[in-house]
């Protein structure tokens, strides 16, 4: 009988047990099938969406963001042009038919490569060159191709938001798919379902700090529904979701000129710019009209562990000598020093093993010359009579320690809002470091220890300087737009928060740029088309190899009748050879006064009889 209860007593665990494991069972299929179907797990998975898309083979034919343009309204995120669209399932349509030969008579493509790229395909694609470069079709073209009525094979308007070709890759950014990332940026919409893990946001660039405004519509997607062999579902076969709206998404008009831009990637490859920047500003407004970034990188295939989608040109650096801008500045504006004070140098400062770049030293020179000749030992005398407070007052007054990118404090529903993604502050000295150490001090005074500059801070300087003294925030977007064109934003000039340099110090300093390029480091500039005024620096690059240095150049011109502000840094460079910067500089001031020139010749046409 003992035996025989507990027999029971262990049937009735095990069904018991049993039954608890099927109501699990049964709880949990409920759940995902009527509990949650559309916001599963923490990542908020739509679990139907994913269904469908198992029998479904679809190609995005816009993003449904908004366009970022240039100032003249060129599309650096595409432009619309007709395509041949290829879904794997037109391989079973096409077999034992003659469909591919007309299809290689329309496109003007060989009949071979086009079965080859059929034979790869693995996911719907765009037929494209060899290069990469889209196959645009005429409007004829595409109407052949549809008349074929071959299922998989369609010709329809397509707008790739990134070409392989475009510019402007690291101010625009890129977008992808990051979970993490979404949860992160948009918690409230996360948390209401409105945004999931398939969600596509701004991951970097104006893609990235505009994305609220950019986000607008559902993209157009086209879509072929297949059974288990890939075959079309008759009647369910193809859909095309296209979205109309009069107002969204918003477009971005931004401050970059497309033409200077591409001329000023060009002059990068050309020179052979492995690592650096080049920024381009305009000397009335302080806009940017080019910001260039080395190395580039691919919009459609960023590998976001490596570096090469960060944008050099807002990240901080040693400066070198163009401090001593600075530091000339600090001491002309306290009556510390005049231009024609002389001071000696003999190579060596006598103490901290601090050296002359010279080293049989400049012998001497007076301030205006020690600037044009970038002589360190001078500057190391005026650094100690300035004093490391008023260093880092004047720095700061010049924006070299502030984030320069257009900022607004409440833009509709965001507070503290930056045009420029990823923007470093600048630095003098670093935490805990005296002031008073003359070691320190000396060091600080030709840009090296502690000091930290962005090259968008640095040509930024350059247009305070221009326009008397007084910085002002950097803007990259000029306008946010409805896409019927009515403004929706629009970003006035706005000044730093910190006051300026004196008009007179400004005009002092606008006198030793243009010594150094006629009688300075700065003399392979004499020769360029337009007068330009200038400063060098070479800077340390603290890291290991000591044989490498950061070259900057910065400057404006014309002389007389300033137009562009420009700041160049070759990074990690050795320390023998020709000046990557200035040359880079050379060349960019060549290519601008091209383009001014040729943008004032009368148009063919316009003259009057």
């Amino acid at each position: 009988m003992q035996l025989e209860r507990r027999l029971k007593r262990r049937h009735f665990l095990v069904l018991m047990g049993m039954t608890l494991v099927w109501m699990g069972l049964i709880t949990r299929l409920w759940w995902i099938q009527i509990g949650a179907p559309h916001r599963f797990t923490k990542r908020n998975i739509d679990l139907v969406k994913n269904a469908v898309k198992q029998r479904q083979q679809s190609i995005v034919l816009h993003s449904g963001r908004g366009d970022i343009r240039d100032r003249n309204g060129y599309a650096f995120t595409g432009e619309e042009h007709r395509a041949l669209i290829l879904f794997p399932l037109a391989r079973g349509t096409l077999a034992g038919t003659d469909g591919l030969s007309r299809l290689s008579a329309i496109v003007s493509q060989p009949v071979e490569r086009l079965a080859e790229v059929m034979e790869k395909a693995k996911a719907p694609l765009l037929l494209r060159k060899e290069d990469g470069k889209l196959i645009v079709l005429s409007e004829r073209q595409a109407e052949q191709i549809n008349a074929l009525d071959i299922p998989g094979v369609v010709a329809l308007a397509v707008t790739e938001r990134y070409r392989p070709d475009e510019v402007a890759k690291h101010v625009i950014g890129f977008i992808n798919q990051n979970p993490n990332l979404v949860e992160s940026l948009y918690p409230e919409e996360w948390a209401s379902g409105k945004m999931n893990a398939d969600s596509t946001i701004g991951a970097s660039g104006l893609e990235r700090s505009f994305d609220r405004f950019l986000q607008g519509v559902e993209p157009s997607i086209l879509s072929y529904y297949v059974d288990g062999q890939g075959k079309p579902l008759r009647g369910l076969d193809i859909r095309y979701s296209k979205q109309e709206n009069e107002y969204y998404p918003l477009a971005l008009t931004t401050t970059l000129d497309v033409h200077i831009q591409r001329s000023m990637e060009q002059i990068a490859d050309e020179v052979g710019l492995k690592q650096g920047s080049i920024v381009v500003l305009d000397a009335q407004t302080g806009d940017i009209r080019s910001m260039v970034s080395r190395p580039t990188f691919d919009q459609t295939k960023v590998d976001v562990r490596g570096d090469d989608w960060k944008n050099r040109a807002v990240k901080q650096l040693p400066p070198g000598s163009i401090f001593k801008t600075v530091v000339a500045a600090a001491a002309l504006a306290e009556g510390l020093v005049s231009p024609t004070e002389r001071f000696t140098c003999t190579g060596e400062y006598g103490k901290y093993h601090f050296s002359c770049w010279k080293k049989e030293g400049h012998g001497s020179v007076t301030m205006d010359e020690a600037y044009a000749q970038s002589c360190n030992i001078a500057f190391a005398q005026i650094a100690n009579r300035v004093g490391g407070e008023k260093l880092e007052e004047y720095a700061k007054r010049l924006g070299l320690s502030e984030q320069v990118g257009h900022a607004t404090a409440h833009l509709f529903k965001l507070d503290g809002f930056r045009q420029i993604e990823g923007e470093d502050r600048g630095a003098i000295f670093a935490q805990g470091v005296s002031r008073r150490d003359e070691g320190v001090l000396i060091q600080t005074a030709i840009g090296q220890r502690d000091v930290r500059v962005t090259p968008l801070q640095a040509a930024n300087m350059v247009v305070s300087i221009l326009r008397g003294g007084q910085p002002a925030q950097v803007r990259v977007v000029n306008e946010i737009a409805y896409r019927n064109g009515q403004t929706f934003h629009r970003f006035p000039m706005q000044v730093l928060p910190v006051q300026g340099i004196d008009y007179v110090t400004a005009s002092k300093l606008r006198k030793m740029m243009r010594k150094v390029v006629t009688e300075g480091t700065g003399q392979l500039l004499g020769s360029a088309p337009w007068e330009v005024a200038g400063k060098t620096g070479t800077a340390q690059t603290g890291g290991a190899n000591q044989s490498q240095n950061h070259l900057w150049f910065i400057g404006y011109a014309p002389y007389d009748e300033p137009q562009y502000a420009l700041c160049v840094v070759a990074e990690n460079q050795p320390s023998w050879g020709g000046n990557q910067a200035t040359e880079l500089f050379r060349r960019a001031i060549d290519a601008l006064s091209g383009q001014t020139a040729q943008s004032s010749q009368p148009r063919a046409g316009n003259s009057q009889e």
